[in-house]
């Protein structure tokens, strides 16, 4: 099986850290973010998977490569945005799409059954299919209407089919009737390829699925974890899921069963504290006095000074954290010094190389560029 994942965009709302880094190759616990859905795909059967890249698409190669012992990888790249229509009409026109193929959206992490979606696609012999999730405050999201679908009374039960009716944008509270939306993956015929006109920004939601209502445009719903992780609370959130096992996950397995991984040739202090759950990866160190966790993240190559603390936090690769300087509910991206006795957050994101002198606070909510220095 094939998969195509739309891995364009740009991030904005994960800035300053998408300023250096493409968001599908910034860490998440302990691989590149995208690797999470490579895995997930793997393990329902996808032997091969084309990348839809723009920004940062080399970065991007470097940090996944040709896929190792996973799935196989390709690259297509966006020379301009192509929306989330326009890469399948890319792939297709340069041959890299079969017959019959999934597609994602790239900022998804979630443990959701793909095979009985493809197992409801092939029963319905529909022409797309898509995966839907139930939330909790259907206002805050586009919803899809199927036929059979809750609260859904077009149909009696017994005659239920799945196809969908009805996509609602961000509905009041009056229009509502379902609580599911889109989960960014489908099945789909290529055939749809031919509703995407080439060289121009594609709106796959609006302009291509409204278009297949009534032709074999189906939903299925599936329950388990599901986050688009679009922010920095819940690129936080989901690492503390990962760590405490909420999603399953390669990553969340490695650790033992306190919730604890540190990894070999690291050097923590014995006189250092590490409370779960927490991953520190290899080659970083950890003072006498310095304290990691709960819910923490120390990225190959940090240091901590003595009597440092980081909680609730992600600090990336080659970081230094000071003697007694404080992290709290914040992403520390590769290669911040925060100076001694420093307190950063909660909530605060620091871009990559930026520094804190000793001694300086950072209040909530806090920003600081790549290579910024606040003192």
């Amino acid at each position: 099986m094939q998969a195509l994942i739309l891995a364009g965009g740009e991030g904005t709302r994960l800035r300053p850290l998408t300023l250096t880094m493409p968001k599908p190759a910034i860490q998440l616990v302990d691989r590149p973010f995208l690797r999470f859905m490579i895995d997930w795909l793997g393990h329902h059967g996808v032997d091969e998977v084309v990348i839809a890249s723009g920004f940062g698409a080399d970065v991007l190669r470097g940090a996944l490569g040709d896929g190792g012992t996973g799935p196989a990888l390709s690259y297509i790249e966006e020379s301009e945005p192509l929306g989330t229509g326009g890469p399948l009409r890319l792939a297709a026109d340069q041959g890299a799409l079969q017959e019959r193929f999934l597609v994602l959206n790239g900022d998804v992490l979630t443990d959701i059954n793909l095979g009985e979606l493809m197992r409801g696609h092939e029963r319905s012999e529909a022409i797309a299919t898509l995966a839907l999730h139930p939330v909790d405050d259907p206002t805050a999201y586009g919803l899809v209407r199927r036929d059979g679908g809750p609260r859904e009374r077009t149909a009696p039960p017994e005659s239920a089919t799945g196809q969908v009716v009805e996509f609602l944008e961000k509905p009041e509270p009056s229009e509502i009737g379902t609580n599911e939306i889109s989960a960014g993956a489908y099945v789909m015929e290529r055939a749809v390829i031919d509703l995407i006109p080439p060289g121009r920004m594609v709106s796959i939601e609006r302009e291509v699925f409204p278009r297949l209502v009534g032709q074999g445009l189906y939903g299925h719903r599936l329950d388990g974890y599901w986050m688009d992780i679009g922010t920095p609370e819940r690129y936080l959130q989901a690492s503390w899921d990962i760590l405490e096992r909420r999603v399953r996950t390669d990553a969340g397995a490695r650790l033992d069963r306190a919730g604890i991984l540190v990894e070999e040739a690291g050097g923590v202090d014995p006189a250092a504290t590490v409370s779960p759950p927490a991953l520190v990866e290899s080659d970083s160190t950890a003072e006498a006095g310095a304290a990691i966790g709960p819910r923490a993240v120390i990225a190959r190559g940090t240091h901590l000074g003595a009597g440092a603390v980081v909680s609730g936090s992600v600090v990336l690769a080659r970081s230094r954290i000071e003697s007694n300087a404080t992290v709290t509910e914040s992403i520390i991206a590769p290669g911040v010094r925060v100076g001694a006795g420093a307190r950063i957050g909660p909530g605060a994101v620091l871009g990559e190389g930026a520094r804190v002198d000793a001694g300086a606070e950072l209040g909530a909510g806090a920003r600081l560029a790549p290579g910024e220095l606040v003192s």
